[in-house]
């Protein structure tokens, strides 16, 4: 399977890694899950199954400068 990269960038107005920290933490509560998932993919234009994967520690992410890269496997 091909692996698709996402890089979820900063702006003036929020601080990428800062938000995925806060939401990560979020996400270890079983009921703020869905809601953390679905924040995450509308803001970032991202598949809901690629949140949960960042979310959960499922996928390992990097920050480069104020950007937030990750790989998910398509398909999966």
């Amino acid at each position: 399977m091909a692996k698709k990269t996402y890089s979820l960038g900063s702006s003036a107005a929020a601080y990428t890694p800062g938000i995925i920290a806060w939401a990560k933490n979020g996400y270890a509560f079983e009921e703020d899950r869905a809601g953390m998932r679905q924040v995450l993919a509308k803001a970032y234009g991202i598949p809901e199954d690629a949140a949960h994967k960042l979310l959960s520690g499922e996928v390992e992410h990097r920050i480069e400068d104020d950007v937030v890269v990750f790989e998910v496997e398509e398909g999966d």
